[in-house]
């Protein structure tokens, strides 16, 4: 059978390792590959020689990851390899690069070391195309997926939410701060916002709800699912986001949602969520006054297509690995 050799330098419970084994457990994907985990560390590593007919990339890319990255490329020069862009965005680029040529010259030597580069949504395969850090032939769209099963056996909300979730580590890209200052600014008092995780900004946070009763942190989340059973509308007011799978359970939880106008979170808008483009304290809070009694119809839609997300996650997944595997046989036999 074929084997795929996923290397991942981060193997803290997140968005990533959530992805990477839903590809292990997936029944569709697993007919078409043995899928292996191949944890490594963040510095200090040797360049290990990988038995695997396919090689994918979730690590973090920087000037430090490219010798390494050039020396796994020259090991195995024969071996087709992917990379899944989990991380870098425009709207990351602009809250966190501070010399953007240099950023950019490291993506774009780091990214011509793969036959392909995955971006996890449309927003940001375009940023990539643009700013010229790949070749759009290059580029695969697979969006992020999960097992989003448990989310679709919820009852979807059909009155006016009135506990919104926020769900995420307490760390600056959620923009948890601007959702509790909107909160404090709304006049509804009808309104509670819960939020889901923890990380640095904890204290933060809590000295920033100055006691407001309508807010209450939750702390972190063993069950997703049952946490999501707790609200009637999810808020993500992301600085940066390349994809979002929060978003992706709330539209098969039947949630309301409300996200950000920046990267991956904008491919949510088509599929029911509501944009918030101004996002400002007062924009968060002109979303958060104006929740009323959700469009059915709407939330329908976006149920069926988080259902589907799975199904299409796996076929783009089996079609870019079939043409890799093709294209490395007729290269042998030339």
């Amino acid at each position: 059978m074929t084997t795929i050799a996923h290397l991942v330098d981060d193997t803290t419970p997140g968005g990533v390792m959530r992805v990477i084994e839903h590809i292990q457990r997936d029944a569709d994907i697993a007919r078409l590959a043995h899928h292996r985990i191949i944890p490594l560390p963040r510095s200090g590593w040797a360049v290990p020689r990988v038995e695997a007919d396919l090689i994918v990339s979730h690590l973090s890319l920087n000037w430090r990851r490219l010798p390494w990255l050039m020396q796994l490329r020259a090991i195995h020069s024969g071996t087709p390899m992917v990379h899944v862009e989990h991380s870098y965005t425009a709207a990351f680029a602009r809250h966190n690069v501070a010399r953007m040529g240099r950023f950019s010259t490291m993506l774009r030597i780091s990214f011509s070391l793969f036959e392909r580069i995955v971006a996890v949504s449309e927003a940001q395969a375009t940023w990539m195309v643009e700013k010229s850090l790949a070749d759009a032939e290059q580029v695969e769209v697979i969006a992020s997926a999960i097992d989003v099963a448990p989310f679709l056996a919820l009852h979807p909300i059909q009155k006016a939410p009135r506990v919104i979730g926020a769900f995420g580590r307490l760390e600056p890209q959620k923009g948890f701060d601007t959702l509790i200052a909107a909160m404090r600014a709304s006049p509804r008092q009808d309104l509670e916002l819960r939020l889901y995780g923890d990380g640095g900004e904890r204290e933060a946070l809590v000295a920033l709800a100055a006691g407001d009763p309508r807010i209450r942190f939750m702390g972190h989340v063993s069950d997703p699912a049952r946490a999501m059973g707790e609200v009637e509308a999810v808020a993500m007011p992301s600085r940066w986001e390349a994809y979002g799978l929060v978003a992706l359970e709330a539209r098969a939880a039947g949630r309301v949602l409300l996200v950000s106008n920046v990267d991956g979170l904008r491919d949510h808008a088509s599929a029911g969520a509501k944009l918030v483009r101004d996002g400002s304290v007062r924009g968060w809070t002109a979303a958060l006054d104006g929740l009323d009694t959700p469009d059915m119809v709407a939330i329908k839609r976006a149920r069926v297509d988080a259902s589907e997300a799975t199904h299409w996650f796996a076929e783009c997944w089996e079609r870019l690995v079939v043409t890799l595997l093709k294209d490395k046989e007729t290269a042998h036999a030339a």
